[in-house]
């Protein structure tokens, strides 16, 4: 394999915005490491891109810190570098804050916010050889508040500054550390749990009057990536119509069910 080809690793890369990022690194000419706790659903995805030479499948699961020791050695024996770890996992339940189980906001915790600090801490020994970037994948959840999502609103506001600390420790090391913070996004998920009345809502609500695209968010996690954001660090970029700068919200987007 050669050492000289920029790496990077997704993780929830079996579906949505991962497996938009991963065909984004792709074209770019990177190599990539897919990595998802959905085995059937990871495999499926690495079948449908074609390029098993520039793909490693890791059905592994980011919060368990094994696994992620595991990602790490696998990564540095195919690939021998990596220089960028996108941090997309992640876990939703929306109900009610005074319903919601401590077993389910641990759950949430443990993906959402323990997890991007275990692969962090896994791949900083790797990434530190030759630098590079780290995006954690918020939400506007975590911007601003909206009832039905304690756990998934509270464990994406921790990520945000989570990014922020981390920027600052790993900066002399040469590693920058952003995160983007998607809005509603015309994902699978999306298509299946919102209504008509919902999507009208979402698209009143926002300036753009649309959804996002995974390949939109796709593409700021790049650039992220990239030599051209190499001043850029400690930042959580939304991408999402301008759904957090308009600031008010919809009483049936109270109620939705859904992504964002």
């Amino acid at each position: 394999m050669n050492q000289n080809i920029q790496v990077a690793l997704i993780t929830g890369a079996a579906r949505g915005i991962g497996l938009a990022a991963a065909e984004r690194f792709l074209a770019g000419g990177w190599n990539v490491a897919m990595l998802d706790r959905d085995e059937a659903g990871l495999a499926s995805a690495v079948r449908g891109l074609g390029q098993p030479g520039r793909l490693l499948e890791l059905a592994l699961d980011v919060s368990n810190p094994e696994d992620a020791a595991r990602a790490a050695e696998a990564v540095k024996t195919r690939f021998g570098r990596l220089d960028a770890l996108v941090n997309n996992a992640g876990i939703a339940h929306f109900g009610p804050a005074m319903e919601t189980p401590l077993s389910v906001w641990n759950e949430i915790m443990a993906v959402n916010l323990t997890g991007p600090l275990v692969m962090t801490q896994a791949f900083f020994p790797l990434m530190r050889e030759t630098g590079g970037a780290i995006v954690n994948i918020t939400s506007i959840s975590g911007l601003r508040a909206s009832t039905l999502r304690v756990a998934y609103g509270t464990s994406k506001a921790g990520l945000a500054h989570l990014t922020r600390q981390l920027a600052v420790e790993l900066a002399s090391h040469g590693i920058r550390v952003n995160a983007v913070a998607p809005g509603p996004v015309d994902t699978a998920m999306a298509k299946k749990v919102h209504s008509p009345e919902i999507r009208k809502d979402y698209h009143d609500a926002i300036p753009l009057n649309r959804y996002g695209l995974p390949e939109e968010l796709a593409e700021a996690i790049h650039f992220l990536c990239s030599p051209a954001a190499s001043y850029i660090t400690g930042q959580v970029l939304a991408v999402d119509g301008g759904f957090d700068a308009a600031g008010i919200g919809l009483p049936t987007l109270r109620r939705d069910q859904g992504n964002g």
